[in-house]
């Protein structure tokens, strides 16, 4: 720039020397004449060089210090109405940004360090050599380890080498560092300074299934004391009278009456306990299925065959072929025709079956014109029931026999109409091969 600078301002200098020279001055007017010329021009371009080469200088010193991650120095003395200033105040707004950027990584990085470490499942990062990267709290009390002593360590040498491998999410029962379990394994990959990393999170089942068990056992309790007691209390009560009357010095004319009474009715209730007790051994002692493929049109139309006490109606559907036990799904679907045709012979409403194909999933719906459900919380709490003669067992049977089928039953009023409603909702062959 400098240089440039003379050669523009050579020729001037040169056609000015030699106008002075060849003119009628005095030696000391030409002298004073060259200097001046000389001095502006050499004065002038300095000045250039310096406004240009200085914010130059400043803009590398800053693009350094960015790139080094300083983001605190700043540019100063750029004139905002030239171009070189307005780069230069850019480079300042872009400081305060990245400077604002780095605070708010930081303190997030902070927040998701401190939310990973309260969390009570282990989460673990290994790098592409399967290498430990990061680990929580939790991830250090499952590995008995300190941080220190785990990171940089390959997963083969932590005995986690097959949680890197294989299909997530899936149930682990134990891992050489823990053999307790079970442990529900996610995975996914993230990818850290353009590399793959895996990011791998254990959460103890232990807790969940020791709760599930307590409630279910409280549940168990809570119908078993109860049927029980429903029994045990008029046999008591039957007993003690029957003993008062026995050991009477002067018994009535009609004591054995009473007496035959009396046993009759404890017989009664110990017949009733005991098909409660038959009933719930059934309800615990379900069989896993043997699934076999099953054409639904065919089950459906059977089902509704063996119902007598009302015309149930059957809606043509799409051809569907299913893997299923083909014994507990024509049970599981008995149960909801033989709900639907109680519920709508109180109203002399109509049961219509139909069902559908929706991507990978069956769904057959059982719909009954009765009055509808008046209590939806109980209806799958097992040996609870509304009806005079009912066990309260076929609704919790079949909705086990649906799950147990990777599936899901649910019963709901229908919208804008009476009745009720009943889903069963069953994978296709596809879908249960992919949840297997």
């Amino acid at each position: 720039m400098f240089w440039m600078a003379i050669a523009a301002g050579l020729p001037g200098v040169v056609a000015t020397a030699w106008l002075v020279a060849i003119g009628d001055y005095s030696l000391k007017l030409q002298l004073t004449v060259a200097l001046a010329v000389i001095g502006i021009w050499l004065g002038f371009s300095l000045a250039l060089r310096e406004r240009v080469v200085r914010p130059l200088q400043t803009l590398s010193n800053l693009i350094a210090s960015l790139r080094e991650g300083d983001y605190s120095i700043r540019g100063r003395g750029a004139f905002d109405v030239d171009a070189l200033g307005e780069v230069l105040q850019e480079i300042n707004a872009l400081g305060d940004r990245l400077r604002a950027d780095r605070f708010s990584g930081v303190e997030a990085g902070a927040l998701l360090t401190k939310v990973i470490d309260t969390i009570d499942v282990a989460v673990l990062a290994f790098d592409p050599a399967q290498k430990l990267a990061v680990v929580n709290r939790a991830g250090e009390q499952l590995l008995r380890w300190p941080a220190r002593f785990l990171l940089g360590k390959d997963a083969a040498s932590l005995g986690l080498g097959e949680l890197l491998e294989g299909e997530t999410p899936r149930t682990v029962e134990g891992i050489p560092a823990t053999p307790s379990g079970p442990w529900e394994l996610r995975r996914t990959e993230f990818r850290q300074e353009g590399l793959p990393h895996s990011l791998v999170v254990l959460a103890d089942l232990r807790r969940a299934r020791r709760d599930e068990e307590r409630l279910a056992w409280q549940r168990m309790v809570r119908v078993l004391s109860h049927e029980i007691n429903n029994s045990l209390a008029p046999i008591h009560s039957i007993a003690t009278g029957l003993r008062d009357l026995l050991e009477r010095s002067e018994r009535p004319e009609e004591w054995k009456e009473d007496v035959s009474s009396g046993l009759e009715i404890v017989a009664r209730r110990s017949d009733a306990l005991a098909r409660f007790m038959a009933a719930y051994a059934r309800l615990a002692k379900l069989p896993p299925p043997r699934f076999a493929s099953i054409e639904v049109g065919e089950i459906i139309r059977r089902v509704a065959r063996l119902e007598s006490r009302l015309a149930v109606q059957i809606e043509p559907g799409p051809a569907c072929v299913i893997s299923a036990d083909a014994d507990q799904l024509e049970q599981l679907l008995i149960n909801l025709v033989r709900n639907a045709v109680d519920a709508a012979a109180e109203t002399g409403g109509e049961v219509r079956i139909y069902w559908t194909v929706e991507e990978d999933c069956l769904n057959i719906f059982v719909l009954d014109g009765g009055r509808g459900l008046s209590d939806t919380a109980n209806l799958f709490v097992p040996f609870f029931t509304t009806k005079p003669e009912g066990t309260g067992i076929g609704l919790p049977l079949s909705r086990q026999i649906a799950e147990a089928h990777r599936g899901s039953l649910s019963l709901k009023n229908r919208p804008g109409g009476h009745g009720c409603i009943a889903r069963l909702q069953l994978p296709l062959p596809a879908r249960a091969d992919r949840r297997a």
